[in-house]
């Protein structure tokens, strides 16, 4: 399917989300742990704390989706590296390399986006070289929560805390002979550090919540305490005006009255420094460029 530029109204896209600057957090300590992204040549690209709105959330009857603090948590927990261009992707639905096509508005410049691996899969370039402490993985994948319609992000774990290689980001096509775009300020990529050997120290186990009775009270209370709301719920409507709902897990309490010694309802992740200063969003650029789909040197 060929992409037409004077056209563009049948191409699926998510919302745009202009990158903010980050505000003030507390100055880190001298032996903080440190994640540096090593520059590789002038970008406009942006690595900014990943914040918790999306599109979808906000669609939702009375933004209820942001009554669930599991969600907002794993909104928050990374960095969002963000895309400086529009990016429209189009796949014919064949393996080769040449049966994706890209097109990119915006910065004619700094192509990101490149068929490589073929199989619908389109690899976006990171102008980083990162670097973790000594025994962290960097996990890559796509933003949390914050689907694009038409594509997935595919996951990787890397040791950057030894590789000299950068690395890229990857999505799936999804649908052959659609267009689907990668807009400007979308975040194509979300990083996370990770410490290695930390899931395999963990020794899993399943057991009967009759072995632990102070567990099985407490989760008891919980569960009546759910159906009752529930059957109330159900039996008076709830004042739209009025935001109804369970807070015990949000505000870090169970139904018995015991507080979380150690609640979060809310990350603040540290900007990385270094950067220049956000300039304004100032929307497309006129010029529009094939990119090259040879594979990198």
């Amino acid at each position: 399917m060929t992409i037409d530029s004077n056209n563009l109204s049948h191409i699926l896209h998510a919302p745009t989300n202009i990158p903010q600057e980050s505000p003030p957090t507390a100055p880190a300590p001298a032996d903080a742990p440190k994640l540096i992204a090593y520059r590789l040549y002038n970008t406009r690209m942006r690595i900014v704390p990943a914040h918790p709105p999306r599109q979808w959330m906000d669609d939702t009857s009375q933004g209820f989706a942001y009554r669930c603090l599991p969600l907002l948590i794993a909104n928050q927990s990374g960095w969002f590296v963000y895309s400086n261009t529009v990016v429209d992707v189009s796949w014919n639905g064949g393996s080769l390399a040449t049966d994706l096509e890209i097109e990119t508005y915006g910065d004619a410049g700094e192509h990101i986006a490149v068929s490589h691996f073929g199989h619908g899969i389109v690899t976006f370039h990171l102008p980083f070289l990162f670097r973790t402490p000594p025994g962290y993985n960097l996990i890559v994948r796509g933003p949390t929560n914050w689907p694009l319609e038409g594509a997935v992000a595919l996951d990787g774990m890397v040791e950057t805390d030894w590789s000299v290689a950068t690395f890229t980001m990857n999505w799936k096509i999804l649908r052959p002979k659609t267009v689907v775009r990668f807009p400007q300020n979308y975040p194509i990529c979300m990083i996370l550090p990770h410490q290695r050997g930390e899931l395999e120290s963990f020794a899993p186990e399943v057991r009967d919540i009759a072995t632990d009775p102070e567990l099985r009270k407490a989760y008891n209370e919980w569960s009546e305490s759910r159906r009752s709301f529930l059957v109330d719920l159900k039996a008076t409507p709830p004042d739209p005006t009025k935001n109804v709902w369970q807070k015990h897990y949000f505000q870090g309490k169970s139904p018995g009255g015991a507080r979380a010694t150690d609640h979060q309802t809310k990350l603040e992740l540290r900007p990385f420094a270094g950067q220049p200063a956000l300039a304004a969003a100032k929307g497309l650029n006129i010029s529009v460029g094939k990119v090259d789909t040879s594979p990198p040197v």
